[in-house]
């Protein structure tokens, strides 16, 4: 298969004979291409499938140029983008480069131009990949919702044991903390799974009381308890052929584990009240945000009920080393609640980033999306402050915080930095350089002028903190 084939590029362009000119060019060397008449419908496209690149006309109807640039710089950072104009003036490419675009191209231009473009933006695309410890041919994993992002190198790790198992029948056994994604991670093995067609049933073990558990699972026949006043079929054979998850397994009853074994041992269920044993086909999937084999030391969880679950251990990591994930998790979330409650938040504050990146996230995504949702609610203006995260346990941090206002010059940062503790140093280089870069459009060399500080010590300064263009482009 030729390699081009594998990439799909985007055009985006008003003029019918532009767009259908670059299509057909970029088809005839190989390349997947679809067309979009404008920004709207270009980023409708983004958002519903994969590119490796986008081609985007500079002045269009709807969204310009720039502005499908910014936005997909926020929804997928890494696809490279190519702006095209005929109508060049200076001002209009050093805004399209400023704003991240990876090459910007006048109106006319030979075939072989775009697509030697289109060459180069892909190996840039597979080499920043690469740099990042990423397979750009593993990132996405068919049966998980396109929040479940992660590029760090743990989520990874999870992503590549998905498709390992998924295609088996192995009983799959997943820990995490609570609001890591567990039921995220069940779903997308039987998503990807031969029993991909048929249920998948998922039941909280903490959710019921264990008489309840125990129907639910096994199922009753009429009489055996009061108010079984008809016949029922458990979870298990509901499930048959496809998949069970049982989440928070570690809260079962020790009575309700042997029972749980003896269905995983012999492959056969028998109703509460029954004498008639059922065989059942499904694959099993465990989760619990307990440690079990420190339970089984502990004698609260069956050891050899242990061994039957842990087959296929996957260990979900929590948010907190997740480095490199929490940019991408924010983008999406402010983009979805910014549409579902229909306001036009751009992004958030250097204060509010910050905090966002110094929080522990003990929720983990979930904590970070209930987060995200309020400060979108909260928020009346286009950019999201620090008051409108509402950060649990924070107040403390945000009355000292406020005693020290973002620097402005050296000076003042000099100053500011005489009034905190020497671990509280760094919050406050990061504000005031992430301040001085927004109110520059983040050009360096405007931002050190500004501030009284010479381009070296100012560059001196973002490699300290870890700051680079790479960071605006993923927040």
């Amino acid at each position: 298969m030729d390699e081009t084939a594998a990439h799909k590029i985007l055009v985006i362009d008003d003029e019918a004979i532009i767009r259908e000119g670059i299509r057909q060019a970029l088809t005839m060397s190989g390349y997947q291409v679809e067309v979009a008449a404008n920004g709207k419908i270009g980023l409708e496209k983004l958002q519903k499938d994969k590119f490796s690149v986008v081609i985007s006309d500079m002045k269009m109807p709807v969204l310009n140029g720039i502005e499908v640039l910014k936005t997909i710089q926020i929804l997928q950072p890494e696809v490279p983008v190519i702006i095209i104009t005929g109508f060049a003036t200076i001002d209009s490419a050093v805004d399209a480069m400023k704003n991240g675009a990876f090459e910007y191209l006048t109106k006319p231009f030979l075939p072989d131009s775009i697509i030697e473009k289109v060459e180069s933006a892909i190996r840039q695309r597979i080499q920043d990949l690469g740099d990042q410890g990423e397979d750009p041919e593993n990132l996405v994993i068919e049966g998980i919702p396109d929040f479940f992002i992660g590029r760090s190198a743990p989520m990874q790790k999870v992503f590549q044991r998905i498709t390992k198992v998924a295609p088996t029948n192995s009983t799959v056994l997943i820990t995490g903390e609570s609001g890591t994604g567990k039921e995220l991670v069940a779903r997308a093995i039987h998503s990807n799974s031969n029993r991909s067609k048929e249920a998948f049933v998922a039941i909280d073990c903490n959710s019921l009381p264990e008489n309840l558990l125990e129907s639910e699972l096994f199922g009753h026949v009429k009489g055996s308890f009061t108010g079984a006043t008809h016949s029922k079929p458990g979870l298990f054979s509901v499930a048959s052929g496809g998949t069970l998850f049982l989440d928070e397994i570690a809260n079962l009853s020790m009575a309700t584990q042997a029972k749980l074994l003896r269905v995983l041992q012999q492959r056969e269920v028998t109703a509460i009240g029954g004498t008639k044993a059922t065989p059942i086909d499904i694959r099993l999937v465990a989760a619990t945000n307990r440690a079990l084999d420190v339970m089984v030391k502990e004698g609260t969880f069956r050891e050899d009920l242990y061994f039957r679950l842990n087959i296929i251990p996957i260990e979900l990591p929590p948010l907190r080393e997740r480095d490199g994930d929490i940019p991408l998790l924010i983008n999406y979330f402010l983009h979805k609640f910014s549409h579902e409650i229909g306001k036009e938040i751009k992004g958030l504050s250097a204060d509010a980033q910050i905090a966002l990146h110094q929080y522990p996230f003990r929720g983990n995504v979930r904590e970070l999306e209930n987060i995200i949702e309020r400060a979108v609610v909260l928020t009346q203006g286009e950019i999201i402050q620090r008051d409108a995260l509402e950060l649990p346990g924070s107040q403390e941090q945000s009355s000292s915080s406020e005693e020290i206002a973002t620097p402005l010059n050296s000076e003042e940062l000099k100053e500011a930095k005489r009034k905190v503790r020497e671990q509280a140093v760094e919050p406050i280089e990061k504000a005031f350089v992430l301040a001085a870069l927004e109110r520059n459009q983040w050009n360096i060399t405007k931002a050190a002028e500004e501030t009284g500080m010479l381009r070296p010590n100012f560059q001196a300064l973002l490699k300290k903190l870890g700051i680079s263009a790479k960071d605006h482009a993923a927040l």
